[in-house]
């Protein structure tokens, strides 16, 4: 199943009962960096893995790979207060975090859907306060019939300057990001590099850009440039592989060079495995992990080296 066909059948659900949802009191502290001194934290986009299994025992997976984070996409959709209530121990008692979740279904490229976006955000609100989580994934939606590139562009831009007000408010972030046109042929925002336009134009700390290293290696490819030209604007890092979305080191894209660069950028958030694991998904993300911290190291370490070799020959 791929990430859109679950958000779809997450969506109806999500919207009808985010309304009934009471706030908890504060956002929590962001979970600390990965061990080592690697600058980034690592987490698993939840939706991928463990679909089998009941919520607290999936978390209970992703901690017996190493992980202290989630993403969620709609798997709270039907919970009543309880179930927000049982999570919450739940994480607690295995030291994780919600770290970004999905919840607000309606396009940013559709001005005439902007008041409905900016309510629907609105009323989200609680839900994520329910979930002590601190960022929302969005999607621009599908392109709009009649109107121009340029149009919708815009219209983006528009709708995320009044949403990252009300994220500002709450003490949240949005976060958008590209899927590549062969995943979704009639989606608008396909490019990372319109998207970070996109989040430049806005100009509100609240908006980020999730960079899909997946999406964005069908789409365009050209990884690493657009990293270091915009790691300020980015939200969230997505991993997989190309093709067949699975784990890092089955296909195209060198991981090893990107959690290097990242290392070597400072980068400080959150790089999420959203892959489908090959045999043993406790095995796979374990892998992964490792790798990217051994790829994170290797950098600090070379930074270290470099830094030596100046200060000898000072």
């Amino acid at each position: 199943m791929r990430r859109r066909e679950f958000m779809g059948a997450c969506a109806g659900a999500a919207l009808t009962a985010a309304a009934r949802r009471s706030p908890v009191a504060a956002l929590p502290v962001p979970a600390p960096a990965e061990p080592d001194r690697v600058p980034f934290s690592l987490t698993v986009m939840l939706w991928t893995v463990f679909r089998d299994l009941p919520f607290p025992q999936r978390l209970e997976k992703v901690a017996e790979a190493g992980y202290h984070a989630v993403e969620l996409v709609g798997e709270f959709s039907d919970w009543k207060p309880q179930d927000f209530a049982d999570a919450r121990r739940k994480k607690r008692e295995l030291g994780m975090v919600f770290d970004g979740t999905c919840g607000v279904w309606l396009p940013l490229a559709d001005a005439r859907t902007r008041d409905a976006f900016l309510k629907a955000l609105r009323d989200f609100v609680p839900t994520i306060r329910e979930l002590e989580c601190t960022r929302l994934i969005m999607q621009t939606g599908n392109k709009i019939t009649g109107l121009s590139s340029e149009e919708m562009h815009a219209n983006c831009i528009e709708t995320l300057k009044r949403g990252g007000d009300i994220a500002a408010e709450n003490n949240i972030e949005l976060l958008i990001e590209n899927i590549d046109p062969a995943e979704n042929p009639q989606y608008f925002l396909t490019s990372s590099a319109e998207g970070f336009e996109i989040g430049r134009s806005v100009g509100n700390a609240h908006v980020k850009f999730l960079y899909d290293l997946f999406h964005e290696q069908i789409a365009e490819g050209n990884l690493i440039e657009k990293l270091e030209k915009n790691i300020d604007l980015v939200g969230i890092v997505h991993v997989a592989d190309v093709p067949g979305r699975h784990h890092p080191g089955t296909g195209e894209i060198n991981y090893s060079n990107i959690f290097r660069k990242l290392a070597e950028l400072r980068y400080s958030r959150y790089v999420a495995m959203e892959f489908d694991p090959l045999g043993d998904a406790v095995k796979g993300l374990r892998d992964a992990r490792e790798l990217a911290i051994s790829s994170a190291r290797s950098a600090r370490a070379a930074r270290s080296f470099a830094s030596g070799r100046k200060y000898e020959s000072a």
